[in-house]
């Protein structure tokens, strides 16, 4: 990323050991991982669930050496901070459409440039080598952040994060030089007259002996020969350091889209709602949509660039769902018992529920007529 105006150099590593970056970093990587990322096929009816050799690479093992999970959390965090994402897509062989797995690739490792107007072409060299390799665009997965300019995306470090992060990290060496030099004191002892080397040391040690430690928290304080006690307030560049930290959180959880309540920032309120399911699901529409749908569109169009019958989608309703008591008033209503036609089987809502089906739970319940007295749900005639 460069120098800050704070001084300090902010690279993908420095940056990550500012707690807030740390976190909103974590944070959507992990979120994006937990994700499923079933395949589909296109129907004459809409879609439905495929068996494809695809989905144990996207959910469970894209490579030998990762895991699905940490795959999509490199990818994530390379995404965010460095400006692009790349994953090598490998082949059965160099003649055979069959993808056999993927190799996230570390950024400042590959280089992008043009072959032709409308394709592009990778240039990859491997750890601990000085040669390197061509990737054509078809064999490589690439999501850029924001500011693609055909090429690449802008590195977050270098524009967005440079200052905020950068200026983190020197309050953050500030505060750690100033403990460790030994701080402000909570208070200072004035004695009168001309006091030697000898006996202030003397007079500190028996003020800590006497009232150190929690057994002696309180016990009163003797103040003899007319020495005083003076309570040592925050001054101004204290508290402006506080306020200046505060304000760090706020503005790189700002750049990532994260709302501080999210990272452990609790000094203001949400305005994404009042409960945990208005957070999360509002978590998923601003921010994480963003990201997924980056993901979705690079897959299908890579691994079936033929416009195939297939694509991934990542399953976000786990996020958004509600708490228990919300759920089942929605599949009541899915299942058409408040008077309306259902458009939720049996099986469908105990699929979101990760129970097994049950027999005859594949059709749509008939809806039921409020005036029917077969209904549970119409009107009683009153008992005379």
């Amino acid at each position: 990323g460069g120098l800050s105006s704070a001084g300090t150099t902010v690279t993908e590593l420095t940056a990550m050991r500012v707690s807030a970056v740390y976190a909103c970093i974590n944070l959507i990587g992990g979120a994006i991982a937990s994700l499923p990322l079933p395949v589909y096929q296109r129907t004459l009816d809409g879609r439905e669930r495929a068996k494809h050799d695809i989905w144990w690479l996207l959910n469970e093992q894209p490579h030998p050496a990762w895991s699905a999970a940490t795959f999509w959390e490199y990818l994530a965090a390379s995404k965010q901070l460095q400006g692009d994402a790349y994953a090598h897509i490998l082949r059965a062989s160099p003649m055979s459409p069959r993808i056999v797995g993927f190799e996230p690739l570390h950024k400042p490792r590959v280089t992008t440039f043009r072959l032709s107007d409308s394709r592009l072409g990778y240039r990859y060299t491997p750890p601990g080598s000085e040669k390197s390799i061509d990737i054509d665009q078809d064999d490589m997965l690439h999501i850029p952040g924001p500011g693609f300019d055909g090429l690449s995306g802008m590195s977050q470090i270098r524009h967005a994060l440079r200052n905020p992060a950068g200026i983190a990290l020197a309050a953050d060496e500030y505060s750690a030089a100033f403990f460790k030099n030994g701080a402000r004191p909570d208070f200072a002892i004035e004695v009168p007259g001309v006091v030697t080397v000898d006996q202030q040391d003397m007079l500190r040690r028996t003020w800590s002996d006497r009232h150190g430690g929690t057994s002696n928290a309180h016990l009163p304080a003797l103040m003899v020969g007319g020495a005083k006690v003076h309570e040592l307030t925050m001054n101004a560049e204290d508290a402006q350091l506080i306020d200046t930290r505060r304000f760090q959180v706020e503005d790189i959880a700002r750049i990532f889209g994260v709302p501080p309540h999210m990272i452990g920032h609790t000094d203001k309120t949400s305005s994404w709602g009042t409960g945990v399911e208005q957070m999360s699901i509002g978590f998923v529409k601003y921010t994480l949509q963003r990201h997924l749908v980056k993901f979705e569109q690079e897959i299908n169009r890579k691994v079936w660039p033929s416009r195939e019958r297939y694509f991934v989608e990542f399953m976000t309703a786990g996020l958004e769902r509600g708490d228990y008591k919300t759920r089942n008033e929605g599949y009541r209503i899915a299942l058409g018992r408040a008077g309306e036609p259902a458009w939720m089987t049996v099986n469908e809502v105990r699929k979101l529920e990760n129970l097994p089906p049950v027999p005859g739970g594949e059709k749509l319940p008939a809806a039921a007529d409020p005036a029917d007295p077969a209904d549970p749900a119409a009107p009683k005639e009153p008992t005379p």
